[in-house]
């Protein structure tokens, strides 16, 4: 197998006739590459596992390409496989792995690692399906080569012990990558909201709450906040609208009972108050006025940013037709997408090439997209699990070249519009830390934060801005060192 043209330590650019340019790895992909290089000299016949959680523009696929392409210069790896979960995704990996001369295949049936080519692009859904013959034709092709295995976004390989079929993923994966010398795993969200393990992630015991469970532990954390103390991402602002909510039959003054959003911690209530305040009709207005709220602040951004744009998360697809029309109607471009749609793909494509002010996604943009000029999120969903919701968010965080060389660190915010949800508001104290992922019953776990909680216990300013339809609590984070402040 030929070496790829690129190197660090810029031995190869008199080997290559058209070199590739240097690329300074950052800090934290520095550690990786020692840490691979660490774990690969420790690892027995079945290989090592390596977990990584970092968040969106921290650089995983170019920290894991860049780990990979050390080690094989050292002779200690000959090629690699990819699995994720999204074509959108594995085309960000091909773009990545062509800007340090990785050469990468996407699977079609057969593949024999030689020549130019380092590694190879599966889709998690495709080795479900073709496992049988990925067993019989790959595996044996890869008996000859030392390889590494690396799952993106590895929190979708679910392991479930008691039925390894239902989680077809991780039990396809958990398979095809027992020879490896090594499995890393790449996540922005290393837990699961049915509560269970996930593939190439080490477990420890440990005491929780007066009992024994298991704690995911992460080999290489790097958190948001020092991401954006370095400049690497933009930090975000929060605006969640406030209201109250009318439950009981229309007519019946005795029978009504009105809940404000933000304080209502019975959990049917509050699923309930949520469920009103993203409706467009509904008489309180919350999304409407959220809606133009948003709307109103990607103009002021477009200001000094003028390619920027904004994303909403609707509820389905009937949500999201609605709001598009009234985006429209006020005169933006927008692309609806939703996984239904053939031409998904090619809308996403023009939304980053800055063809519409506004994309309205339902399942499309949770996690994997890559957008730097996003610059506005409206949160319109009854979904509020953590990782859903700090997955959407995080879409803009992204820094491109151009803007990193504009703007002074701390870098300028990006906007979340959300209605006043307990359950988003806590998650939003606390999206820019690593809080451990602890697999236990789901009896043990409350729905809300109880007090005393880590969540509860992030006190973030608040401060609430006079509203016709409620208070807007706004909300900045993570709090930034005060020279940074000043910097600003």
């Amino acid at each position: 197998m030929l070496m790829p043209s690129f190197d660090l330590g810029g031995r190869g650019a008199a080997q290559s006739p058209a070199p590739m340019p240097r690329l300074q790895p950052r800090d934290w992909q520095n550690r990786l590459i020692q840490l691979l290089r660490a774990r690969l000299l420790a690892a027995g016949p079945a290989g090592e596992d390596v977990l990584i959680h970092a968040g969106p523009g921290a650089g995983k696929t170019l920290g894991a390409l860049l780990g990979f392409q050390r080690l094989q210069q050292e002779g200690r790896l000959d090629c690699f496989l990819v699995f994720c979960h999204r074509t959108t995704i594995g085309r960000q990996w091909l773009a990545a792995a062509a800007r340090l001369g990785l050469t990468i295949q996407e699977w079609e049936g057969s593949w024999e690692p030689q020549g130019q080519t380092d590694g190879l692009l599966i889709s998690y859904q495709a080795a479900a399906r073709q496992r049988q013959q990925l067993e019989r034709d790959l595996l044996p092709a890869l008996g000859q080569w030392r390889w590494l295995a690396i799952a993106d976004e590895v929190h979708h390989l679910g392991l479930d012990p008691e039925e390894p079929e239902a989680t077809a993923w991780g039990h396809a994966f958990s398979i095809l990558s027992t020879g490896a010398r090594l499995r890393l795993g790449l996540s922005g969200t290393p837990f699961r909201a049915d509560n269970l393990a996930f593939c190439a992630a080490r477990r420890l015991r440990v005491e929780h709450n007066g009992v024994m469970a298991e704690r995911i532990v992460p080999d290489l954390c790097v958190e948001p906040r020092l991401l954006i103390m370095a400049g690497d991402v933009r930090p975000l602002e929060f605006r969640f609208q406030d209201g109250w909510v009318e439950h009981g039959r229309p007519g019946l003054a005795g029978q009504r009972e009105a809940s404000p959003v933000s304080s209502e911690l019975r959990e049917s209530w509050r699923a309930r108050n949520l469920r009103r305040a993203i409706r467009l009709g509904d008489g309180g207005g919350i999304a409407l006025r959220l809606l133009l709220q948003a709307r109103r602040r990607l103009e002021r951004v477009r200001l000094e940013h003028p390619g920027a744009g904004g994303l909403v998360i609707a509820r389905d697809i009937e949500h999201a037709g609605k709001i598009a029309r009234l985006l429209e109607g006020e005169g933006d471009r927008v692309h609806l997408v939703h996984s239904q749609d053939p031409e998904a793909a090619g809308r996403l494509a023009a939304f980053q090439a800055g063809e519409a002010d506004w994309l309205v996604s339902i399942d499309m943009c949770a996690e994997g997209f890559d957008a730097p000029r996003l610059r506005v999120v409206a949160y319109l969903t009854t979904v509020v699990t953590r990782s859903r919701f700090v997955q959407a968010i995080t879409r803009a965080v992204r820094m491109d070249a151009g803007r990193a060389q504009l703007e002074a660190i701390p870098r300028q915010p990006s906007y979340v519009f959300a209605p006043a949800d307990p359950l988003l508001i806590s998650h939003a104290r606390s999206w820019s830390l690593s809080e451990p992922y602890v697999i236990r019953s789901q009896a043990s776990e409350s729905a809300c934060p109880a007090p005393g909680s880590t969540a509860a216990d992030l006190r973030l300013p608040l401060q609430a801005l006079a509203d016709d339809a409620g208070a807007v609590i706004r909300m900045n984070g993570p709090q930034l060192p005060d020279f940074l402040g000043r910097a600003g």
